[in-house]
């Protein structure tokens, strides 16, 4: 069995452990969803793994990229176990439903090595399943040396479950993203999100309804990996009986290095779901200038300023959504203020004001000379 290993000094970051060997480096295992090659997208742990990389006192392993959940779990749970001389400290992503029994599992093999472990705390629906089981959650985030969490929204959720939650937002390279102010803006909109039940896409071709007598030039773009839970299709169905389906475009999945050409390929950007946290696609589309147009669930409210950086509206709701992406394209000054406020909150999730913290959090753990001390079983 082999691990990924991120390393800065071979292409695409990507080594293995047997090309990699011991060294004096203190190891990491990053256990999460690695599913970029699977699904098209890449992850919030999969940009962490590649840049925890470029620090050159570290040496990232990583688990799983299988993309079934059954056997995700048992490589998860393999490589804990068969890997353990290969890192000193672990960091396990944490979601609610079936994906909270696998931290629980990998959470108790790292305890069982004596492995300490730092928890992040992931998903919109999180706060919901803690209120259902408050003890499973509560005993979880007690067992580890630190719990962090992306958003201010979670950081407050979830206060009664845990004592100490640190904020580490979810980052992105500002870099790569072209800023352009938008002043008088196109008649181009852009979703980015898979097409999952959870992100609500049927409600696009709803709000393109809407807008089309009044802009005849009027153009979406839904960008996005296929869930498979039928939301693709039912999105382009609906298209269709509506009549809008000539002004939609359905590019899939486009790649991350891809992801900042496409979104300014409009000026608006649509983000509809119904169950949210802090996405990075909102995040991305701000560093490029868009005028975000966003339902105000979630977190949501948590990252973004209703009429400063963005335009908040009640989630399922076409009308609501279709008067603000109206506004954008017809008030005055409107799009200017928001396009350049959101590049402005964007600067705050670049990488170069992010990574360091995770540094930080991660010597400490290692009390400054990679020694671990034991952690006991709870």
């Amino acid at each position: 069995m082999e691990v990924n290993v991120y390393s800065p000094t071979t292409p695409g970051n990507l080594v293995t452990t047997k090309q990699l060997g011991r060294n004096r480096k203190v190891g990491v295992l990053i256990v999460g969803n690695f599913l970029s090659s699977s699904v098209g997208t890449r992850g919030a742990c999969e940009e962490l793994a590649l840049y925890l990389g470029e620090l050159d006192w570290l040496r990232i392993l990583t688990t799983s990229s299988q993309p079934h959940r059954l056997p995700r779990l048992a490589d998860m749970l393999k490589t804990i176990w068969f890997r353990r001389h290969d890192y000193q400290v672990a960091q396990v992503d944490v979601y609610s439903g079936p994906a909270f029994l696998w931290a629980e599992a990998a959470c108790a093999t790292l305890r069982k090595l004596r492995k300490p472990y730092v928890l992040v705390l992931h998903g919109g629906n999180l706060p919901r399943f803690a209120r259902r089981w408050p003890r499973r959650v509560q005993r979880l985030l007690g067992t580890a040396r630190a719990v962090t969490t992306p958003s201010e929204y979670l950081q407050e959720q979830m206060a009664p479950y845990h004592a100490d939650l640190r904020l580490v937002p979810n980052a992105l390279d500002l870099s790569a993203y072209r800023y352009r102010l938008r002043r008088r803006p196109r008649q181009t909109v852009v979703w980015l999100r898979a097409f999952h039940e959870i992100y609500n896409p049927t409600l696009v071709p709803r709000v393109l309804r809407l807008l089309a007598p009044d802009f005849p030039g009027l153009q979406m773009i839904m960008i996005g990996p296929n869930k498979a839970d039928g939301s693709l299709d039912r999105t382009r169905i609906l298209a269709a009986k509506l009549g809008v389906l000539n002004r939609l475009a359905l590019p899939g999945a486009v790649p991350k290095e891809d992801t900042p050409e496409w979104l300014n390929k409009g000026d608006v950007f649509l983000n509809t779901p119904n169950v949210d946290n802090t996405p990075v696609s909102v995040l991305e589309a701000m560093a490029c200038g868009l005028c975000v147009v966003s339902t105000n669930v979630g977190g949501l409210p948590y990252l973004l300023h209703d009429g400063n950086d963005a335009l908040l509206v009640p989630p399922d709701s076409p009308e609501a959504m279709a008067a603000a992406v109206r506004r954008v394209l017809v008030e005055p000054k409107l799009a200017e203020r928001l396009s350049r406020n959101a590049r402005a909150k964007a600067t705050r999730h670049d990488w170069g004001v992010v990574l360091p913290q995770w540094e930080e959090l991660l010597r400490n753990m290692c009390n400054g000379n990679g020694h671990i001390p034991k952690v006991s079983a709870v």
